[in-house]
């Protein structure tokens, strides 16, 4: 039952990430920027973490380099990883912008050799390969038509976070989820605050409506998604956890050609498929390894 259970919070976490664009693009259209559309999402869902970290009167226990680390992680990789995602996604179709961001595991594997010297298996070599074919199917398609710039956004916000989880894998793992979590949404606000201040490009003249889709970004998108998912990870454990998670592109995909009529090829079908799969096995590979390292 705890395994089911596991499964339905996990795909209810990648259907919330899934809807992150969908939210995004309907409030873009209310006149918000990036910058404000995401400094308050972070500022609600710190603020909403904290409140209840305040009444579960949950002990932080931090050192100062903790906070430092924190802040590495939240006020600089994450928010320049939002930053980039969910400008890409006034550039090109969010479905090809999530396809362009699932590139993160095959980074995330060329950066553990380079930094790590971690060697890769070859079902690692074998699904960085499928990765990166599937990539030129789901780009060479469209490349003369497609916006340059926003792919040039979305994989670097793929880039941005595949340093953030190797970063992040050596930071907290003495950290609860729950207070790294909450202190990485406060970090990511006190940034993306600092960096609208500087740019100019904070505002807060955009329509009333815009709070409905702040608020579904916020509440379902954010806290409901990050929350569903550690739950569903400590059932399942976190290699399971990741392997369900990948719904989340396909969850998008769905969600926006629907509502907006957005366009995929084939070869961007089989091209998207391939880099998924490639993730996939990635996944299964770490699980495979960290079976043996445990025994």
């Amino acid at each position: 039952m705890n395994r089911y259970k596991g499964v339905i919070l996990v795909l209810l976490s990648a259907l919330g990430f899934a809807l992150m664009p969908t939210f995004a693009l309907f409030a873009y259209q209310t006149g918000i920027s990036v910058t404000t559309l995401l400094f308050i999402r972070f500022a609600l869902a710190s603020l909403l973490f904290f409140l209840y970290i305040f009444l579960k009167e949950i002990p932080l226990q931090l050192t100062g380099k903790d906070y430092l680390s924190l802040f590495l992680l939240g006020g600089i990789c994450y928010n320049t990883m939002s930053n980039l995602y969910f400008t890409s996604v006034k550039y090109i179709p969010a479905a090809l912008a999530v396809l362009m961001l699932y590139t993160y595991p095959m980074i995330v594997s060329i950066l553990s050799f380079l930094i790590d010297r971690v060697t890769p298996s070859r079902k690692v070599i074998l699904s960085l390969g499928i990765s990166f074919m599937g990539l030129i199917l789901v780009l060479g398609s469209s490349i003369a038509t497609v916006n340059h710039q926003g792919v040039l956004f979305a994989l670097g916000a793929s880039f941005i976070y595949s340093i953030y989880i190797v970063l992040g894998n050596r930071i907290i793992r003495k950290i609860p989820s729950l207070i790294a979590t909450s202190f990485i949404t406060l970090f990511s606000s006190v940034g993306i605050f600092l960096l609208g201040l500087l740019s100019g490009s904070l505002s807060f003249h955009f329509d009333a409506s815009a709070w409905i889709w702040i608020l579904g970004l916020s509440l379902f998108s954010t806290i409901l998604a990050i929350f569903t998912f550690f739950k569903g990870m400590e059932l399942l454990g976190p290699t399971h956890a990741s392997i369900l998670s990948m719904a989340e592109p396909l969850f998008a995909i769905i969600i926006t050609v629907v509502l907006f009529q957005d366009t995929i090829t084939l070869f961007q079908i089989i091209g998207g498929t391939a880099v998924l799969f490639g993730a996939f096995l990635t996944a299964k590979s770490q699980e495979q390894h960290t079976a043996k390292d445990q025994n």
